[in-house]
Order: structure tokens, then C-alpha cells, then sequence
């Protein structure tokens, strides 16, 4: 099994930065891919960006392009968002994802326990 615990959520208004972290635990041997979900209240999660674990391939969703960055730390088992100018769109519950292939599944492996990000105007 593997164990994600996402931190950094919180509430910002829009323009401001936040940044999200995964801490990766267990069968980390099984990880081929990392990323971040998000859910807005009564809608599916959809994958807002991706990397893999150990190499630099990464997605991004077009709404997010140029303001959010991805990044891992494969050595210290550690994932992370940067997301700057964000927006009330972006309000969400974000959700770190583990998958054993890249690109991510629609339903990763493994998910965290969700934080929230809201953005007000």
C-alpha cells in the first residue's frame, strides 16, 4: 500500500499563491506517476495536473498552464503544487493521486485525504 497526506490548504484571495504538498509513504516502488486532482462540490474529480515519478514528464489542464507547477522530490518521497494567480475557479477540495502508470488513470491507485484551496474574490 501506499500513503499520501496532502497540506497546504487554505483561503487566499484571487491573485495570491498557495502551495501544496504530498508526503509519499510506503510501497513507494510501486509509483509510476503522481499528481493532483481537484473536486468542485457535486462534480467528479478531474486531474488537474500530473508528473512521473521519475522522470520529467508532466500534464497540465489547459486552465491552469503558466499559473500551476508541479514538482516531486523522488528522494524525500515528496510531492508539490504551486499554484500562483489563482482564481475563484479554483476553488476546489485537491486531492494528491498515486498510480502505478503514467499517464495517471482516471482512478489512480491511491488518493490522499483532500485539502481545501479557496479562492475568494
Amino acid at each position: 500500500q501506499v500513503q499520501l497526506v496532502e497540506s497546504g490548504g487554505g483561503l487566499v484571495q484571487a491573485g495570491d499563491s498557495l502551495r501544496l504538498s504530498c508526503t509519499v509513504s510506503g510501497r513507494t516502488f510501486d509509483i509510476y506517476g503522481m499528481g493532483w486532482f481537484r473536486q468542485d462540490p457535486g462534480k467528479e474529480r478531474v486531474l488537474v495536473t500530473a508528473i512521473g515519478w521519475s522522470d520529467d514528464l508532466t500534464y497540465y489542464q489547459d486552465s491552469v498552464k503558466g499559473r500551476f507547477t508541479i514538482s516531486r522530490d523522488s528522494a524525500k518521497n515528496t510531492l508539490s503544487l504551486q499554484m500562483n494567480a489563482l482564481k475563484p475557479e479554483d476553488t476546489a477540495v485537491y486531492y494528491c493521486a498515486a498510480d502505478r502508470q503514467f499517464p495517471l488513470r482516471a482512478e489512480p491507485a491511491y488518493w490522499g485525504q483532500g485539502t481545501q484551496v479557496t479562492v475568494s474574490s
